[in-house]
């Protein structure tokens, strides 16, 4: 697919550049990282409630959203793969492709994987003189990360990951010096999960949290100029009501904080010039000191502060444990991105494995966001192991 060289750094920033709206009267002014594919949600199931996930029940796909979760999972291993056609409203050769898995080694930990890959489509390549072709590229991200997680006690766990991560917008043309950007980081995280004795059976209430992408900045340019990769907070609660023995339903919730500097933004009267190394000295800050200047640096003090945090809301109804039903709506401040859509899903699962799908509906107007939908397949491998037996 042919398309103007430019249209890859709109694309490269689609959360700021594509989803924010103007508003009369106020300023824009989103958050920017490099490698926002990181913070989208791979998975069928947290997509389908609203991008909620860090207390729900644990799943296969749990490394995105709490690693902790894993070791409270019942069966002893996991794989899953989810596909998602992404800005399909713009183009229609982007995705993202995500491979997860699990293994319990012993009652009390486990080991887990994934593998997330971000293409962004083919792009023509052209040269200052008009018409001069320059071939094609292929940009894409990819991360690839490694956790382990332990349980503390019967109702509490706790887990650690390390993530290796690879930017390559794949641009050859004259002049250019833009490499491939590589980054490494870490998510910490815990999970809390309680019985609650209830006439219709066991509730469970569960709370989570996963500070994720702590790590180094990432650098197109050999380290001349670096952005912050988007290191996030993550706090969710979940509660899981019986019906019967056959029914239940799941409340949830998560909100979300990026933990990167404030962008500045222009002063009245202030030069274009003075404006610009203002802000390059406020990024200029490394990764940890940017997390702890993330909360209290936005130009507009604690009000902008607070428009930072993103939330979202999800339900989940299911039957008999094969039978899934799903619902959420998730919110970003209209200044700093505007991502607002509501989501629904459903799941089958038998022994062997489960499959799921979800679809975005936006709120905003002209979000390319509209329509996205997600596929998810996953695998219960001791179940397969039986089944070949």
């Amino acid at each position: 697919m042919k398309k103007n060289f430019l249209i890859l750094f709109a694309i490269a920033l689609f959360p700021l550049s594509l989803l924010a709206q103007k508003v009369p009267n106020k300023q824009l002014n989103p958050l920017l990282t490099g490698v926002p594919s990181l913070t989208i949600t791979p998975d069928s199931r947290g997509g389908g409630m609203g991008d909620v996930g860090a207390a729900t029940t644990p799943d296969i796909n749990s490394q995105f959203w709490n690693p902790a979760k894993y070791a409270f999972m019942e069966s002893p291993a996991g794989l899953s793969l989810s596909y998602t056609p992404w800005l399909r409203r713009l183009v229609n050769d982007i995705s993202l492709s995500y491979l997860s898995g699990y293994w319990k080694f012993n009652e009390t930990s486990s080991v887990s994987t994934s593998l997330r890959y971000f293409s962004l489509g083919e792009i023509k390549m052209y040269g200052r003189t008009p018409g001069e072709d320059m071939g094609t590229a292929r940009p894409n991200e990819l991360a690839f990360d490694v956790g382990y997680s332990m349980l503390l006690s019967e109702k509490i766990s706790a887990a650690v990951a390390l993530r290796y991560i690879r930017s390559d917008m794949n641009v050859k043309t004259e002049g250019s010096d833009m490499v491939p950007g590589n980054a490494i980081a870490a998510d910490v995280a815990t999970y809390y999960r309680t019985p609650i004795e209830m006439a219709t059976g066991d509730a469970n209430l569960a709370f989570g949290l996963n500070i994720s992408n702590i790590g180094s900045k990432i650098s197109y340019d050999n380290n001349l100029n670096s952005m912050f990769i988007p290191t996030n907070l993550r706090l969710g609660g979940s509660f899981e009501y019986p019906f019967d023995d056959y029914n239940k339903i799941s409340i949830n919730a998560d909100v979300n904080k990026l933990l990167v500097p404030s962008s500045q933004l222009p002063m009245e009267g202030e030069s274009d010039e003075d404006f610009m190394n203002r802000q390059k000295e406020a990024m200029n800050v490394g990764p940890i000191a940017g997390i702890f200047k993330s909360f209290g640096d936005a130009p507009g003090g604690f009000a902008e502060e607070m428009q930072e945090i993103m939330w979202s809301l999800g339900a989940e109804y299911t039957y008999n444990n094969q039978f899934f039903v799903r619902a959420g709506y998730f919110n970003e401040h209209e200044l700093k991105g505007n991502r607002k859509f509501f989501s629904t899903g459903v799941g089958f699962k038998l022994n062997v494995f489960q499959l799921d799908a979800a679809y975005l509906i936006s709120v905003a107007q002209s979000n390319p966001l509209d329509g996205t939908l997600r596929f998810t397949l996953g695998f219960d491998l001791d179940g397969l192991r039986n089944l070949m037996q």
